[in-house]
């Protein structure tokens, strides 16, 4: 039995300079942004298991809230891409990585509007 650990981090709010029209292109704009980092492991757990052994959930908020300052992202879809870049860098035991975000600004009526990009290791 191989086990999976799903780490998730949800509902980060976070302004973003993004979109395609000329009223969203001088400011940023409000995202919501979750992300899930699906690990490989093979060991279990124990009361003294260290940080190391698994991988810092702060590393997900980062990825999401400390984007590059003063980069337009035209899609959302390259903000997705970027974070999924972070979380997947230099940890190969990442090996499936969800973000999903909600365009905020242009929700009229209470309605989730955004993207969700998967990427799986090969």
């Amino acid at each position: 039995m191989t086990d999976r650990l799903t780490l998730e981090v949800h509902n980060l709010d976070v302004d973003v300079l993004t979109g395609i029209y000329s009223q969203e292109t001088h400011l940023p704009q409000p995202l919501r942004i979750s992300i899930t980092a699906e690990l490989a492991h093979h060991d279990h757990y124990k009361p003294g298991t260290p940080l190391s052994a698994s991988k810092n959930y702060m590393d997900l908020r980062e990825a999401a809230t400390e984007l590059p300052r003063g980069v337009h992202f035209t899609l959302v879809e390259a903000v997705a891409d970027h974070i999924i870049d972070r979380v997947m860098a230099g940890d190969d035991r990442v090996m499936r990585v969800t973000v999903k975000i909600i365009k905020l600004a242009i929700a009229e009526a209470g309605e989730s509007i955004g993207i969700t990009l998967v990427r799986s290791r090969k």
